[in-house]
C-alpha cells in the first residue's frame, strides 16, 4: 500500500519527538550525553551492516562533506539531548528551529523573510519566560548551539543526500557522529549498560534516526520542499505535546502561545519562500549504477534538507 508523503513525514516527526521524549528515561543511568551516544551507535552500525558503503569511486568532495556531516550530527545530538535534560522538550524544539528558520531567511535573499525568525523569536523568549526569574541559562545555551548546528546541518546534507546515492551517506555520517559523540558518551554508556538498557537503546535507535531519517527520505522524494518544510513547522508542537504527555512538563497559556508563534514563522517562512529548481518532488528511479559509485540523487537528505 502506498503510503501517502505527507503521513510520511508527519510520522518522522512523530518518530523524532517520541524518541527524544522517551530518551530521558535512561538519563539517570546513562546520562543524557551516553543516552544520545547509544542511539547514534547502534544507528550507524545497523546502516553500516545493511548498506556496506564503500569509499572507493568517492570524491574527495564527498569524502569532505560526509566527515563535516557526521562531525556536525554528533554534536548537534549532544548539544539537543543536554538541552532537553535541562528545559521542556517543546521549549527545546522551538529554540533549536530558529536554526533552519535563520538558514531560509538568508536563502530568501529579501529583508522582508527576516520577519519569520524574528516573530519565532518573541515565542522563544515567551516560552523561556525570562521575567519570571527561573532562567536556565545552561540549557537555554545547549539548545542555540543545536539551532546553530541544526543550521549546518541543513547545508550538509543537502550537499551529501544530493551526491551520494541510497543510504550510505547516512550510514557513513551517523558512523562518524557516533566516533565524535564517544569522549562525551561511550563511556557513561557502557559503564551504566545492561541487558534491558541495551534492549531499550535498540528500540531508541530504531525510533531516531532510523525510521525517522527513513520516512523522510522516502516523503522527500514524493513531495515539494517547501510542503515538507510547513509540515516541520508543526514540530515544536508535536514536542510540547509529548513533553505533556510523556514527561508531565505542562505549558502555561503563555508558553503555549508562544509555540503556536514559533509554528506560525516556521509556515509563513515556506509558503513565502522563493521556488528553486529542487521544488519540484523527486521521483524515484531505478538506480543501474555500482553500489560505490556517486550520482546525483536530489534531495534526499534526512533533516533540516527543507528549508
Amino acid at each position: 500500500m502506498r503510503i501517502p508523503a505527507p503521513a510520511l513525514a508527519v510520522s518522522a516527526m512523530v518518530s523524532v519527538q517520541l524518541g527524544a521524549a522517551l530518551s530521558t528515561h535512561l538519563f539517570a543511568a546513562l546520562t543524557p550525553a551516553g543516552s544520545a551516544w547509544i542511539r547514534v551507535a547502534i544507528a550507524a552500525v545497523i546502516l553500516m551492516a545493511v548498506t556496506r558503503p564503500r569509499l572507493r569511486g568517492l570524491t574527495r568532495s564527498v569524502l569532505v562533506g560526509t566527515l563535516l556531516l557526521g562531525t556536525a550530527t554528533g554534536a548537534m545530538t549532544l548539544v539537543f539531548i543536554e538541552a532537553v535534560a535541562r528545559l521542556p522538550l517543546g521549549t527545546v524544539v522551538a529554540i533549536e528551529f530558529l536554526g533552519p528558520l535563520s538558514v531560509a531567511a538568508i536563502r530568501a535573499h529579501r529583508r522582508s523573510a527576516l520577519v519569520w525568525p524574528a516573530l519565532a523569536l518573541v515565542g522563544v523568549v515567551g516560552l523561556t519566560r525570562p521575567w519570571v526569574g527561573q532562567l536556565n541559562l545552561p540549557g537555554i545555551g545547549f539548545a542555540v548551539a543545536s539551532a546553530v548546528g541544526w543550521g549546518g546541518y541543513i547545508l550538509l546534507t543537502q550537499r551529501v543526500g544530493a551526491q551520494v546515492r541510497g543510504l550510505q551517506g547516512l550510514a557513513m555520517s551517523l558512523s562518524i557522529a557516533a566516533l565524535v559523540a564517544a569522549p562525551f558518551g561511550a563511556w557513561p554508556a557502557i559503564h551504566g549498560l545492561t541487558p534491558m538498557i541495551a534492549l531499550q537503546g535498540l528500540g531508541l535507535a530504531l525510533l531516531v534516526p532510523l525510521l525517522a531519517f527513513a520516512f523522510e527520505m522516502l516523503a522527500l522524494r514524493r513531495m515539494s520542499v517547501t510542503a515538507f518544510g510547513t509540515l516541520m513547522a508543526l514540530e515544536p508542537g508535536l514536542g510540547t505535546a509529548f513533553g505533556l504527555l510523556l514527561l508531565a512538563q505542562t505549558p502555561s497559556p503563555v508558553q503555549v502561545v508562544g509555540v503556536a508563534l514559533v509554528i506560525a514563522a516556521g509556515i509563513g517562512a515556506q509558503r513565502k519562500a522563493p521556488l528553486d529548481p529542487v521544488e519540484a518532488p523527486v521521483a524515484p528511479t531505478l538506480a543501474l549504477a555500482r553500489p560505490d559509485t556517486v550520482e546525483p540523487a536530489g534531495v534526499t537528505c534526512p533533516r533540516g534538507e527543507t528549508l
